[in-house]
């Protein structure tokens, strides 16, 4: 597309417009289009190459003097020669191709490092958690010894004989019993300490004859 901006030398320097402007256009898509490779003119160089010819077109027109303005390049339908149309078409696939698994990839990037950022932070978070928790049980348990040690230097027997039956209390009530049946009259046997173990021995018999 162009249009008349020196009436002038539009009427005196050119005999046939149309033919000038269509072969200057020519050259200088050649020059552009030679300078590139083929399959930028068929997919994403498009674009450029209209603005280089345009601007090359411009420079031609003005040196003949022509007093035209180009206003625009457009390729129409730009395709290669049937020989290769084939594997131009695959190439142009391939290309495709290639877009779209670099766009999957980022998006799968995009939406698993926020992910595994997250994670990480929770994780850190819970580590720190029982970190705080297990030191504040070891500082309970070094408190409760330090108040058993001074009750125990207070009174040794009395602290012994305390912590013997916190024991028990807590091991009697896992382990089997036995239950002995007394007598009204007979006096309760005192099972403690349990360390004498004759307490439990079978009364001897004597044999009368």
């Amino acid at each position: 597309q162009y249009k008349i901006k020196d009436p002038v030398n539009y009427l005196f320097n050119i005999i046939l417009p149309e033919q000038t402007v269509r072969s200057a256009a020519e050259a200088a898509l050649r020059q552009v289009i030679g300078e590139r490779k083929i399959d930028e003119a068929l997919t994403v160089g498009k674009y450029e190459i209209q603005e280089e010819t345009k601007k090359l077109l411009q420079t031609l027109l003005d040196s003949y003097k022509a007093g035209i303005l180009v206003v625009a390049v457009q390729l129409q339908d730009v395709n290669p020669p049937k020989e290769v149309q084939d594997a131009f078409k695959d190439v142009a696939s391939a290309k495709e191709d290639k877009s779209k698994y670099i766009n999957q990839a980022q998006g799968y990037k995009n939406d698993i490092i926020p992910k595994a950022r997250g994670e990480a932070v929770k994780m850190t978070k819970e580590a720190e958690g029982y970190k705080i928790e297990r030191i504040k049980k070891a500082e309970g348990d070094i408190a409760k010894f330090n108040s058993i040690l001074t009750e125990y230097k207070k009174g040794e027997s009395i602290t012994q004989a305390r912590l013997y039956l916190e024991a028990m209390e807590e091991i009697l009530p896992n382990m089997n019993k036995i239950i002995v049946g007394l007598d009204e009259n007979q006096p309760l046997i005192n099972l403690l300490p349990l360390g004498d173990a004759s307490i439990f021995a079978a009364p001897s018999k004597e044999v009368t004859k």
